[in-house]
């Protein structure tokens, strides 16, 4: 009855760190290709997102992990290891859409300067409450600074302050552009769906 007991415990899944930590001791592929298989979905689905175009996103997926591959070693633990690659992955798909398009892509640099018109304060329900194929066809259609804005505010519930620190901006430029963005959204919204309510 014991070993019966025994052999019904659940196994433990080895924590990111973990699986980090014996890659680098021992460089057994492994413990990254757990990883691998944690996290490729994940950051396909955000390749998905902001490049809008499979094929790009599946390459794109390879070469980010090549890249978190190579420098893994210069994992700090500071952050979570999702919140590292995912910063990996916005840096990487912003990169490729500069090339592609061969213009930067970057937030307003007039947030929250004085004169600026004053803008509808949104509720977060509104992309909260959105049927998903209808939030991701929204926001295929904003601009791409405020699509990813919106990606890493509500997809990856990023905090104002690491969003400020990855755009390079102050926090309060940050509210103002998700606010922006938010009501760029609903506007998108009720421009393709004006006649079926965001609740429903």
């Amino acid at each position: 009855m014991t070993e019966v007991a025994t052999s019904l415990k659940p196994v433990v899944k080895p924590t990111d760190n973990e699986l980090i930590a014996w890659f680098l001791a021992d460089q057994n592929p492994d413990h990254f290709t757990l990883l691998y298989r944690r996290y490729a979905g994940k950051v396909f689905a955000k390749c998905i997102s902001m490049l809008s175009d499979e094929g790009l996103a599946r390459d794109a997926v390879q070469d980010i992990f090549i890249k978190v591959y190579l420098n893994l070693a210069r994992f700090n633990e500071k952050s979570s290891f999702s919140t590292w690659l995912y910063s990996i992955t916005y840096n990487f798909c912003i990169d490729l859409i500069r090339r592609k398009k061969k213009i930067p892509v970057l937030l307003s640099d007039d947030v929250g300067r004085i004169g600026d018109e004053p803008v509808p304060e949104v509720p977060d329900s509104v992309l909260l409450e959105m049927k998903h194929e209808r939030l991701e066809r929204v926001l295929a259609e904003l601009p791409e600074g405020d699509r990813i804005i919106l990606l890493m505010k509500y997809m990856d519930e990023m905090s104002i302050r690491d969003i400020a620190e990855f755009f390079q901006k102050t926090e309060s430029a940050i509210k103002m552009q998700i606010m922006r963005a938010k009501h760029k959204a609903q506007v998108v919204y009720d421009s393709i769906y004006a006649h079926d309510p965001i609740e429903s």
